[in-house]
């Protein structure tokens, strides 16, 4: 029973850390840019101007991400017909930014309109995009990620120098204060919140749904590390305008940056090495649900494939010795997404232990496949347009058996 609550209790953790991620960016967005503005002369504070500008921000960043979305879902859907998988991923990127420019325009929240076009996009994409578009974005954005997050701390030791070098030694001391009282000051109050907030639900929730979704301190204090700051903060802090309305310099505009800067640093590199400790501590179970839900699906896809074989090979006159064949293929695949699924029973070992050395065995052998392809074309053979060709099909032969092997 325990063990139960507590992977109850990891998967919980994980869906808020995943959701506030995406939420708290916009909020804090239109808060910051209502206090920028009200700072610099451009907004003026008023209870019914600003509950005003913050339900545009949200109502207007909600229906410009759905419109866009429902845009990109028809325009995706016409792109497949094509075929063209450039095509296809160009629209996948200028999605976004479409969502962004668009709730802009209308002066609402350009972060929640690419959130929420972004997650109606992650619901209708499975069925509209192509398979080489789909490899084509994988391999594109595992870079650019790689590239942008690259780019971020270039840029945060950029702003760091520049503010540095803009301080004088008092107001330097105090803003490396400012940096420790901040970068505590967020954990802590972080804490504070979701302790509060688990008390009040508690107190006006006593549902037994309700009960079964609590979490322990020692995962609380997980989530409250977990609260890293980033671009998005970086972001924030360069946004804000050099001067005010009346032309005068903005107030501390370089320590704001320089505190920003900090307490980036201070959150990836303090909390990041602290979390893995603390995390242990917690005793967080490990999240077998994604495992399961692997071969379910595994197991659904084999069965669907399984029951249309029949009337399938029968509309495509395919020979009876190939229909039996892949029988007895997708039987194979069947029995060993079952046999995942019973991992702990003993009599599902001795056919995941053949299943793993058959997917090992494969991978050893597409090397000799690779080196007898790359000798004929240096024999000049073949020219280097088939052996591309052929690459690119062991090559992705090579991920398939790849993931295979660390499925299973």
């Amino acid at each position: 029973m325990q063990d139960v609550a507590g992977e109850v209790e990891g998967q919980v953790l994980v869906t808020l850390l995943r959701a506030e991620s995406l939420i708290n960016d916009g909020t804090a967005l239109v808060i910051y840019s209502l206090a920028v503005g009200v700072t610099a002369g451009s907004e003026h504070l008023s209870t019914a101007h600003v509950s005003g500008l913050v339900a545009l921000s949200y109502g207007g960043g909600l229906a410009a991400g759905a419109v866009v979305a429902w845009l990109g879902i028809q325009l995706r859907r016409r792109v497949r017909q094509l075929g063209d998988t450039l095509l296809d991923n160009l629209t996948i990127i200028l999605i976004p930014f479409s969502a962004y420019l668009v709730a802009e325009q209308i002066e609402a929240s350009g972060v929640l309109a690419v959130v929420v076009c972004g997650l109606i996009m992650s619901q209708a994409g499975p069925s509209l995009g192509q398979a080489a578009a789909r490899r084509q974005t994988e391999a594109f954005w595992s870079l650019a990620m790689y590239l942008l997050n690259g780019a971020l701390f270039i840029l945060v030791g950029l702003e760091a120098q520049a503010g540095v070098r803009a301080l004088s030694s008092t107001a330097l001391t105090e803003a490396v204060v400012m940096v420790v009282a901040v970068a505590c000051a967020l954990v802590i109050v972080r804490l504070l919140f979701l302790l509060v907030a688990v008390y009040t639900i508690r107190a006006l929730d006593r549902r037994p749904q309700q009960r079964g979704r609590r979490m322990g301190h020692r995962a609380r204090a997980v989530s409250a590390l977990a609260g890293f700051r980033g671009a998005v903060s970086l972001a924030l802090a360069l946004s804000v305008p050099y001067t005010l309305d009346s032309d005068a310099p903005f107030p501390d505009r370089d320590t704001i940056i320089f505190v920003t800067a900090g307490v980036v640093v201070a959150t990836l590199v303090v909390q990041g090495l602290v979390l893995p400790t603390v995390a242990r501590w917690a005793r967080l179970p490990r999240d077998t649900d994604s495992e399961q839900e692997l071969a379910l699906a595994r197991t659904a896809a084999s069965q669907a494939t399984l029951d249309a074989l029949p009337a399938t090979a029968a509309d495509l006159d395919t020979d009876a010795e190939i229909v039996e064949d892949m029988k007895a293929e997708y039987e194979t695949h069947l029995s060993t997404a079952h046999a995942v699924v019973a991992a702990s029973d003993p009599e599902s070992e001795p056919l995941l232990r053949r299943r793993r050395q058959e997917t090992s065995l494969r991978l050893a052998l597409l090397e000799h496949k690779r080196s007898a392809v790359i000798a004929l074309r240096d024999r000049h053979r073949i020219d280097d347009a088939v052996l591309l060709r052929l690459q690119e099909q062991l090559d992705a032969e090579e991920v398939r058996l790849a993931q295979l092997s660390q499925d299973q």
